[in-house]
């Protein structure tokens, strides 16, 4: 089985990060969806009382879309673009963000309660166990292979068929 090709590595992580984006900016509009209230929503998608207003929401919206965007800018020009030392780093940088907050994930998991909250209940364990936390690990892994990877354009090139040799 061949390993996954450096532009569906970056395709995966920016799917994720720019529908994390996508919902960040649908609640800054006021939106609950898919909670009750703001109180419902906070809890379930980050185990705390947090509060889900523009001055909050829009900032971590253009990160998100800025690191999705890196990404896959790392994974379409390569290292030997003007900016390729750039765009490894920021693909570094998202790959130790979605790595930290996957480990804290997997200590939320095993029950290490700092930073939640005592009211964050079963929807937020269940999603942190079943989405957020495997999700992260994924697209960690994901990013760090992305930003080894030499030249992720060779690589494209490097698994076609060479034409057969002629005798």
């Amino acid at each position: 089985m061949r390993p996954p090709r450096p532009i569906a590595l970056a395709a995966a992580i920016a799917t994720v990060l720019t529908t994390d984006a996508l919902l960040h900016l649908f609640w800054s509009t006021g939106s609950t969806w898919p909670a009750q209230d703001v109180t419902t929503l906070s809890y379930a998608v980050l185990g705390a009382d947090v509060p889900f207003t523009p001055p909050v929401l829009l900032p971590l919206a253009t990160m998100l879309l800025t690191g999705s965007a890196l990404v896959v800018a790392r994974a379409r020009l390569g290292r030997h673009h003007r900016l390729g030392r750039l765009l490894q780093a920021a693909t570094l940088a998202v790959g130790c963000g979605t790595a930290v907050r996957g480990l804290a994930g997997v200590a939320w998991a095993f029950g290490v309660r700092a930073g939640l909250d005592d009211g964050a209940g079963d929807t937020f364990y269940w999603l942190n166990a079943a989405l957020y936390t495997p999700l992260c690990l994924a697209m960690s892994m994901a990013a760090f292979r992305l930003a080894a990877t030499n030249d992720p354009t060779e690589n494209e090139t490097a698994t076609e068929e060479a034409p057969a040799r002629v005798r």
